[in-house]
């Protein structure tokens, strides 16, 4: 066995492991922490069959941001397990159908998976002379699949501001700051006067 063979298996290992205990994983702040070491296996994927750009985008965008994002979200709603359990038999019936319909697939997939005796070399895809891999994959997003590209930046602003909207929450106990009647005063209600005698406090 080839070491970059070895270091496939390794990290593909690793990756599905931590992808299980993402969605198993009974703490919340657990299954994002799972998450990102599935990025950072994923991206190490992609550094071996010559993805570099790729990797790096993975690691900036969805370890620095995303997965970054989903822990100060699931920090701050503070979420209770408990009563998230509580409607789990009202979906069953539909998570059931989706697990059959993906365990189906997976068989599928299996049947027709099959191990060579002398693995293929995996090679980076090669590239016009003079043009880098991160001009090459920007040529390509930004032509063939631009609509695409507009799309995805969509849903991740569309993503942002669900986040935004599920922190964003009124409390009784804390004293917030209104502009608009702060803007509208005037002498009458924002200064009063007082003779205060010699000596004396008010």
């Amino acid at each position: 066995m080839t070491p970059h063979l070895l270091l496939f298996y390794l990290f593909a290992t690793v990756a599905v492991a931590a992808a299980v205990m993402v969605v198993s994983s009974r703490n919340t702040v657990h299954s994002v922490l799972f998450l990102i070491l599935t990025f950072f296996n994923a991206a190490a994927l992609f550094i071996l069959i010559g993805a570099e750009f790729l990797a790096m985008v993975l690691v900036v965008v969805y370890v620095g941001a995303v997965a970054v994002l989903f822990m100060f979200v699931v920090m701050m709603l503070n979420i209770n397990a408990v009563r998230m359990r509580e409607g789990l038999l009202q979906y069953l019936p539909v998570g059931a159908v989706v697990g059959v319909i993906l365990l189906v697939e997976l068989v599928l997939v299996a049947g027709t998976w099959a191990v060579a005796d002398t693995p293929p070399a995996i090679e980076p895809r090669p590239t016009t002379a003079g043009v880098t891999n991160t001009e090459a994959l920007g040529n390509v997003f930004y032509t063939e699949y631009f609509y695409l590209f507009q799309a995805a930046g969509v849903i991740l602003l569309v993503a942002i501001i669900g986040a935004i909207t599920l922190t964003l929450r009124e409390r009784v106990d804390v004293r917030r700051q209104d502009i608009g009647a702060q803007v509208h005063r005037d002498r009458k209600t924002a200064v009063e006067l007082r003779k205060v005698k010699s000596r004396a406090g008010i």
